[in-house]
């Protein structure tokens, strides 16, 4: 079992809570991860709190977020940033203590931070979740995305199989079906959501044996959607920890009534059997394509980023600073593969700075004057800093007329 298991599950229930059982897609991974990396910069009420968010001493957090970000998963293309309006020493040590590749920077401008959304996810989130402001002093950011085939793509069937009781029956035209083989169906009883119906996808694996499980849950109706959710939780845990093995909870369908509910249709069907008591059994899933598309606030105090901003305010002076955090999440669900990515951002201010005076020059290159170009190695190699060419100008040309407005 992942040690970080308790804490992320914990962590997930808060905020799919907040999103309530409205359609969302989410990334509790992303939100944990952004949140630990502040907890070095906390003391006080501050970490307490932030312990409180992440499950664990936010040091711990710290090192497994940085730990997970230096190798990440095959499959799960991860980045971090952090932009700051003009780095002060007081950030100094926490800054220093960020993973070795976050990228760094001057505090850029909406559609840059846009086009990093973009570039960070190939493309599926296109929105940075927050906005920049002139009291903007620092974003902290990260980006989890995925795209994946199925290793045995799905079949089609009319959504009426879906069953006569569902309304989507009657909405969809078709849905998919799982093939014969790849696939794995079950029916579980988990403690929160009673008996569920069971579906997991494998994603084609890479050549280092790393892949992906897409778990599917499905509840009685009347189940709440938090239920759903942890209970899902429990069993995607469970089929990748024991991926050819019996699953905690799993039913024998000998055991559950012959007839119709709104989670299955089970029937029995003569055939040839090797099995010792002469009894087989066979399952298989019907289930809607699907996709989703929010951007959940992270700024409720159950997720933490209130505590993150009390503890950086701390280091630089300011009390109860404002500040904004959210995540935007996509997610697609197909016949051919999944694709999902989340870019979390949480962003501090300040208010806006006393009234002065400002001194602007407008230069004016009138008279002679000289140039010269010099080149630059970031490697500080042999022509870093070598002036490479160098003119006076004392006869200017006019603009030639193609140039000109």
């Amino acid at each position: 079992m992942n040690p970080l298991d308790a804490p992320l599950a914990r962590y997930a229930e808060r905020l799919h809570g907040a999103a309530g059982d409205t359609h969302h897609v989410a990334s509790p991974l992303g939100a944990w991860l952004l949140l630990a990396l502040t907890g070095p910069a906390a003391t006080g009420e501050a970490r307490a709190a932030l312990a409180d968010a992440l499950g664990v001493d936010p040091d711990d957090a710290a090192a497994s977020a940085r730990a997970l970000l230096a190798a990440p998963h095959p499959l799960v293309a991860a980045a971090t940033a952090l932009w700051e309006r003009t780095p002060v020493d007081e950030l100094a040590e926490w800054r220093a203590g960020l993973p070795e590749h976050t990228e760094r920077g001057a505090l850029p401008d909406q559609a840059a931070l846009d086009a990093w959304a973009r570039e960070r996810t190939g493309g599926l989130v296109e929105r940075f979740p927050v906005d920049v402001t002139p009291e903007t002093v620092l974003i902290l950011a990260n980006a989890l995305a995925t795209r994946v085939s199925w290793a045995d793509p799905f079949e089609v069937a009319p959504a009426a199989e879906l069953g006569a009781g569902s309304a989507w029956a009657g909405r969809l035209r078709q849905v998919l079906r799982t093939p014969p083989f790849g696939h794995r169906c079950w029916v579980s009883t988990t403690e929160r959501a009673g008996d569920v119906a069971v579906h997991v996808a494998p994603a084609h694996a890479g050549d280092d044996g790393a892949g992906m499980l897409v778990v599917s849950v499905a509840a009685a109706p009347q189940v709440p959607a938090a239920d759903v959710l942890a209970a899902a939780r429990e069993l995607a845990v469970a089929a990748a920890t024991v991926p050819d093995g019996p699953v905690p909870g799993r039913r024998s369908l000998f055991d559950l009534p012959l007839g119709e509910t709104p989670l299955w249709r089970l029937r029995e069907e003569p055939t040839r059997t090797f099995a010792a008591d002469g009894r087989e059994e066979h399952a298989t899933a019907v289930l809607p394509c699907w996709s989703a598309r929010s951007r959940h606030d992270l700024t409720s105090a159950g997720v933490g980023f209130d505590a993150a901003a009390r503890a950086l305010g701390e280091l630089l002076g300011l009390t109860e600073p404002p500040f904004e955090a959210a995540q935007s999440t996509v997610a697609r669900f197909g016949r051919y593969g999944f694709e999902a990515a989340a870019v979390t951002a949480f962003g501090m201010a300040t208010g806006l700075p006393p009234e002065g005076v400002a001194r602007v020059a407008d230069l004016r290159f009138a008279h002679p004057y000289a140039v010269v170009a010099v080149a630059t190695d970031a490697a500080g190699g042999p022509w870093h800093a070598l002036p490479v060419y160098s003119a006076w100008v004392s006869d200017p040309d006019d603009l030639p007329a193609d140039e000109a407005d």
